[in-house]
């Protein structure tokens, strides 16, 4: 890795000194090479397997509890949420709706008893989605044995070269291999939404699997630059992300900034919700500036109409209007006959 330019000022373009959008992909893969390195890379897939654990039927929607099959032996736990609308002749559009930092995991999401402003995937589930709502690691059912909520201790033990956002970034990808396996759901309508931990985990997806169609990203795009605590990423006591974050920080040898990390799904649609008053991601004038920087990469490679972001005085938080613009970009990029 090159050493980062510490006099930088403002963050680095993603299309200067672009010739052709062949550049960009040489450069997109570049990116992408780094950003493999500091999760520490992606384990093969193998076939995904799952196993129904119970079903409820709900007002609009069945809910299966499931758990499915993913890297080194681990299963993730989740719930597939079924519409009882009249299924399309390729099946349901369909979402993995990936959990914000609640003890509860997918619960806070997909149940009735989840927090004002956070049950996107039951509110999808109603608008005639096909949801897969899964735990991530040390939340929900997943939670390790004689750890807290959101500790990553013995998985960084286990896993000393790995790192939690490629072990959440695999089981995902398994998800999204589950939901192109099911009759129900149509392959070629898949997308990811997200609010904060969920919403950065929903774009580090879609910049890795082009089977998602499209993204909805909630307080959860950020930037080293300007973050008051970059350290959020690295090593930390109680969640750690890219645990060799820290010391590459230290030495000076960070040479990416999350602005090129969302561009790899490029030009697939992206949507990002940004707060002023976020208490947990402050620096909004340089995440404004990420998400401007990726309109120029999409309005470069000619796919201006798929990039949208909107900034308001919110909290970390994702309101109702905020939601329902999202639900209704991922239905103009996804849902034929969806509401």
């Amino acid at each position: 890795m090159e050493v980062s330019d510490e006099k930088q000022v403002g963050l680095r373009s993603l299309i200067e000194g672009l010739q052709s959008q062949e550049e960009w992909a040489h450069k997109r893969a570049e990116i992408k090479q780094r950003w493999l390195h500091v999760m520490g890379g992606l384990p093969e897939r193998e076939l995904v397997s799952y196993e129904r654990l119970a079903t409820a039927e709900e007002a609009g929607h069945t809910r299966h509890h499931i758990r499915y099959s993913t890297a080194y032996g681990d299963q993730v736990t989740a719930y597939m949420l079924i519409p009882h609308t009249a299924m399309p002749p390729n099946g349901f559009p369909a979402i993995i709706a990936l959990h914000p930092t609640a003890n509860s995991g997918k619960d806070d999401i997909a149940l009735r008893s989840g927090r004002e402003g956070r049950r996107y995937a039951l509110e999808l589930a109603e608008r005639g989605y096909a949801v897969l709502a899964p735990d991530t690691i040390t939340a929900g059912e997943r939670k390790a044995n004689g750890e807290e909520f959101f500790h990553t201790a013995s998985f960084d033990r286990q896993y000393p070269t790995w790192s939690a956002v490629g072990k959440m970034l695999v089981d995902h990808l398994y998800g999204v291999d589950l939901l192109s396996s099911l009759a129900e759901v149509d392959a070629d309508r898949i997308g990811a939404i997200g609010h904060s931990l969920g919403g950065y985990n929903a774009y580090f997806l879609a910049g890795m699997d082009t089977r998602i169609k499209a993204a909805a990203v909630s307080c959860g795009l950020s930037t080293f630059q300007g973050d008051p605590d970059p350290n959020r990423w690295g090593k930390r006591d109680w969640f750690s992300h890219l645990p060799q974050l820290t010391e590459l920080r230290g030495e000076g040898l960070i040479d990416f900034d999350f602005h090129e990390i969302a561009a790899l799904a490029a030009p697939a649609p992206l949507f990002f919700w940004i707060a002023q008053q976020d208490q947990y991601m402050p620096h909004w004038q340089t995440i404004g500036e990420a998400a401007e920087q990726l309109h120029q990469l999409y309005d470069y490679l000619g796919a201006g109409s798929l990039f949208q972001s909107y900034i308001g005085t919110s909290a970390h938080d994702f309101p109702d209007e905020m939601r329902s613009l999202a639900y209704r970009f991922l239905d103009r990029m996804l849902a034929q006959g969806a509401h």
